[in-house]
């Protein structure tokens, strides 16, 4: 790509990211307006609740999941990450469901309503695992294709679906970008500053962790909260409504097992090896794509310079400014909610 296309693409995303900011607090161009209108508008902290919950076995698991919007319109899955769930999605799901689509947030292995159908299954945290839920959740409803939003954990799942299921996902948001891993390149150490954002990593990697994290993972989570997105001024209520999610007997080992997992120091499970080969090989990923950041995440994230190339479809990256953190779509409900509805217009 030559340096002036480069110039000219900076200057389309640079435009891009201010316009969303705008329509986020109300500032909107005329432009923004425009591919507005008719569509709900939310602030963050609007809703407190989902007006319906399921269950559904799908694979492995008996998941639990929000809906909304009508039942034959396009559907939307959105994907939480940790240490959060469902609610992060509290303020989008409405917006979409009102734009006429079926909207479904399922809570991951490990968290609220989400249980194993088997004492004997592995309580496995790895990400090929996690991937494959979500298909198999996908086949349980008989959906074929999805709009696929996420973050954090939920980020990767869904960059996952995008670059190996792509006739599962018709556009992908993707917060933070590409975010899917290996073990081998985990290995390699990082920069000294870098490794320190990745602590709590290291004291999941001790029995000391385990039981520290078991015993106070309350409190832990919302330390992490505080520290992934430091001006978001969530309260008790906001908090305590996701930290419900964390009483699920299998979330410490789904936690300790995915991070231990990415340090390569437990095995996953020998079903996933050819998925994971797949993944090690950090597929592009070609459907239609809009990756997102806020401008205060305090959490580890790359660089969008440095995941862009991973983007060969239509691609746009919006930053979004005002001191949203590391749980974007809660924190900017709007911003989220309008990628979907652009995305499915690329």
């Amino acid at each position: 790509m030559s340096s002036q296309i480069n110039l000219q693409r900076r200057r389309f995303l640079g435009v891009a990211a201010v316009t969303m900011a705008a329509a986020e607090f109300g500032l909107a161009s005329s432009a923004t307006a425009q591919s507005q209108a008719g569509v709900q508008t939310v602030k963050a902290g609007s809703h407190t609740s989902f007006a319906s919950l399921k269950q559904v076995e799908a694979g492995v698991l008996n998941v639990g999941y929000a809906e909304a919007g009508p039942a034959n319109g396009p559907a939307v899955l959105l994907l939480h990450g940790w240490p959060y769930d469902i609610y992060s999605f509290v303020d989008v799901a409405p917006v979409l469901a009102d734009a006429g689509y079926r909207v479904l947030i399922p809570y991951l292995r490990g968290y609220g309503a989400t249980e194993f159908l088997s004492a004997d299954t592995p309580r496995n945290g790895q990400q090929a695992a996690i991937a494959s839920d979500i298909i198999a959740f996908m086949d349980a409803l008989k959906i074929e294709r999805a709009i696929i939003g996420g973050y954090d954990w939920g980020g990767r799942t869904a960059d996952i679906l995008a670059a190996v299921w792509p006739e599962r996902c018709k556009a992908l948001v993707a917060v933070s970008g590409y975010l899917i891993g290996s073990q081998e390149a985990n290995r390699k150490p990082l920069s000294p500053q870098a490794e320190l954002s990745w602590w709590y990593q290291f004291y999941f990697a001790t029995e000391r962790g385990r039981e520290g994290y078991e015993a106070n993972r309350h409190d832990f989570a919302k330390l992490i909260w505080k520290l992934a997105s430091p001006q978001w001024s969530f309260d008790d209520a906001t908090f305590d409504r996701s930290a419900k999610a964390f009483e699920n007997p299998d979330h410490v080992a789904i936690t300790i097992h995915n991070y231990r997992w990415r340090l390569g120091l437990v095995d996953g499970e020998r079903q996933y090896d050819e998925l994971e080969k797949k993944l090690a090989a950090f597929p592009v990923i070609t459907v239609p794509t809009i990756t997102m950041e806020g401008d205060a995440n305090g959490a580890p994230h790359p660089e969008p310079s440095a995941y862009a190339g991973k983007f060969t479809g239509r691609y746009e990256h919006r930053t979004i400014t005002g001191g949203i953190g590391h749980n974007l779509p809660q924190e900017a409900p709007q911003a989220f909610a309008q990628a979907i509805l652009d995305v499915d217009r690329f």
